[in-house]
């Protein structure tokens, strides 16, 4: 008896003088994860962020080219860089860390519904600071959507409401500067010094780079993606669809594309796929195959893409408009939303036990 309270005392000594930042079976195998690091770096997160802040510099060019001179012509191509930089958008927004993560910058970006009527009363005002969290639906793409899109029901309208009040102007202005500003500081820390400090961070400790941004990784998937995108809109959390919750809720039409290319990039991540497409490196696949992980008897890195390609076939069969999906089909969201969810139980708790990596956020979904 005395031997057992003695081992008892000794491994309650020893969990409580350990480290609270390390996990218990650290670095109990010798998968590469600085590989994966180097991969995750340099062939996916600052190529995407390259990207996504060249089509706002085209954004900015065509918004001072509509401002300049307020033609429907101008606002049709206007909306056309809108559209391209959105969709480059959910290309690097599941990458929450760093100084994405320091400055909030997906809330920032694509907090949907914006509210129209906050919007127009900063307008009307003057008075508003872009920089405070309680603006955050007030600014982004979805705002932008509303000056576009929503303003009044044709393009005439449109331009008639920026030609009667240049404050309409002057606040578009300030929307397309601050994506522009947020954009280029996350990708100037990232090329001149975070990616050397996120690739040497390559430890197994709950702050080492991997454990994070696998972490923010599956919040990304399951609160954006997964939730936000079809979820709510489909009133799985409400019990009532909400089709008013849509993405781009005034051009409707683009919402199935936002949609697969943020599920095409979840998965491309996952894979390791080089944001260019020419090649593939270290990633969460290859660590499970690295470690041979089994689910249920079936390799689990398959089993993960294999309802990956599930999800994709189901919300094939969505329209374009998911306003009217809802409306009208919400069955067929209802339908994509479960098998996205089939995969969260793959990825946050099948994959999270294999890697050795505990889940850092609160589910507080209901799901």
């Amino acid at each position: 008896m005395r031997k057992a309270i003695l081992a008892l005392a000794v491994v309650l000594g020893g969990w409580a003088c350990s480290d609270d930042d390390s996990d218990p079976g650290a670095d109990q195998d010798n998968f590469d994860r600085g590989a994966m690091l180097v991969n995750w770096a340099d062939n996916i997160i600052v190529p995407a962020y390259e990207a996504y802040v060249t089509d706002l510099d085209d954004l900015n060019t065509a918004s001072d080219a509509f401002l300049n001179d307020l033609t429907p012509e101008n606002l049709g191509s206007l909306r056309s860089s809108w559209l391209a930089a959105y969709t480059s958008w959910q290309k690097v927004s599941m990458f929450e860390i760093g100084k994405a993560e320091e400055l909030t910058l997906r809330d920032f970006t694509n907090i949907f519904p914006t509210d129209a009527t906050e919007i127009e009363e900063n307008i009307t005002s003057g008075q508003y600071n872009l920089e405070l969290p309680s603006t955050r639906d007030q600014q982004g793409f979805p705002a932008l959507d509303y000056l576009l899109n929503g303003l009044a029901q044709n393009d005439t309208d449109i331009v008639m409401t920026f030609q009667s009040n240049e404050a309409y102007g002057n606040y578009l202005d300030q929307l397309v500067t601050r994506l522009n500003t947020l954009g280029k500081t996350v990708l100037d820390d990232w090329k001149n010094g975070y990616r050397n400090t996120f690739v040497e961070n390559d430890g197994s400790a709950a702050s080492s780079s991997v454990n994070k941004l696998v972490n923010d990784y599956m919040f990304y998937y399951e609160k954006a993606l997964r939730a936000g995108k079809i979820g709510i809109p489909a009133g799985v959390f409400s019990n009532t669809p909400l089709s008013d919750r849509v993405e781009a809720l005034y051009k409707r039409d683009v919402s199935k594309v936002l949609f697969e290319t943020a599920l095409e990039a979840t998965v491309d991540f996952f894979n390791g796929a080089h944001f260019d497409g020419n090649g593939q490196g270290e990633s969460m696949h290859s660590y499970l195959n690295f470690l041979n992980t089994i689910s249920e008897g079936e390799n689990l890195s398959a089993l993960i893409n294999n309802q990956f390609d599930m999800a994709k076939t189901t919300a094939d069969a969505l329209g374009d408009n998911f306003f009217e999906e809802v409306e009208t089909n919400n069955q067929a969201m209802l339908a994509t939303y479960d098998e996205l969810q089939a995969n969260v139980v793959l990825l946050k708790v099948d994959m999270f036990q294999a890697l050795n990596i505990k889940v850092d956020f609160v589910d507080a979904d209901g799901d």
